[in-house]
């Protein structure tokens, strides 16, 4: 039998787009800031951590076709976000928080501010962004959500309503974009190997009181029908394809890539 190979990436020519992708100093956003530089986009890299987007651009190869602009910032300035939104073609909404305490333990300040980072800001930038699309006739909004978007999980309040807030304002952004040549969809990963998933095995194994490698197979995984961590580039290539011209006909829908996690 002949084995299957690594499919290889979808073909994508973005010359002459501006990206803008949030979150890009690490995990997702890293992998979609180079995947989108090395179809050719000018990608203004936004992160609050400086240091992680230096390695950015110092990773984006000799050559490509595109270029990263890092742009530090904390997304908790609202008015900065709109502002740095404007003139982008390609807005790829990725930054997230997190915290894993049951509600009566949950902190309030916290709350407000995943919220803030991870449905308000996304909501200032498409209000920046959709100006330029608009009078372009072509716009591509991609929301990396979550299988949280679909599906709760207990100890994660914050983290799951900011991301069914941002799958219903992806459908809202779909339905007024469509008449001016502008995408929205939401991208639904199951549990990424990143920073971030990282630090979820450490407060999950603190809170069942189990150690991390069981909180790996018996809690994140449990409900996967792949018992594997997706990894970032995967879910690159899913907003890659989301940007190609025979993905102009999805809008407001929810691409899961979920290892079977919502087939249940």
């Amino acid at each position: 039998m002949t084995a299957i190979g690594t499919p290889g990436p979808v073909s994508l020519d973005l010359d002459g787009r501006t990206a803008l992708v949030t979150g890009a100093a690490g995990g997702i956003g890293r992998a979609c800031a180079l995947r989108l530089a090395a179809a050719g986009a000018t990608v203004r890299a936004v992160d609050r951590d400086a240091e992680g987007l230096a390695r950015l651009v110092t990773d984006h190869p000799n050559g490509a076709r595109g270029r990263i602009e890092p742009c530090p910032l904390d997304l908790t300035d609202l008015d900065a976000a709109e502002r740095i939104a404007d003139g982008t073609d390609l807005l790829v909404n990725n930054a997230g928080r997190q915290l894993v305490r049951p509600i009566v333990e949950f902190p309030p300040e916290v709350f407000h501010e995943v919220l803030t980072v991870m449905l308000e800001a996304p909501f200032r930038l498409l209000r920046g962004a959709l100006p330029q699309m608009y009078a372009r006739g072509w716009g591509r909004v991609i929301n990396i959500s979550s299988v949280h978007g679909l599906r709760a999980s207990p100890f994660k309040s914050a983290y799951v309503a900011a991301k069914h807030g941002l799958e219903g304002l992806s459908k809202t952004a779909a339905l007024e974009g469509a008449p001016h040549g502008v995408t929205s969809n939401c991208v639904n990963p199951g549990y990424v190997r990143t920073p971030l998933v990282e630090r979820q095995l450490a407060d999950q194994a603190a809170a069942h009181g189990i150690p991390e490698e069981r909180v790996l197979a018996e809690i994140l995984l449990a409900d996967s029908a792949l018992k594997r961590l997706i990894e970032p580039a995967e879910v690159a290539e899913a907003v890659a394809y989301l940007c190609t011209p025979q993905a102009s006909f999805v809008t407001g829908t929810s691409l899961a890539l979920d290892g079977g996690w919502t087939a249940h």
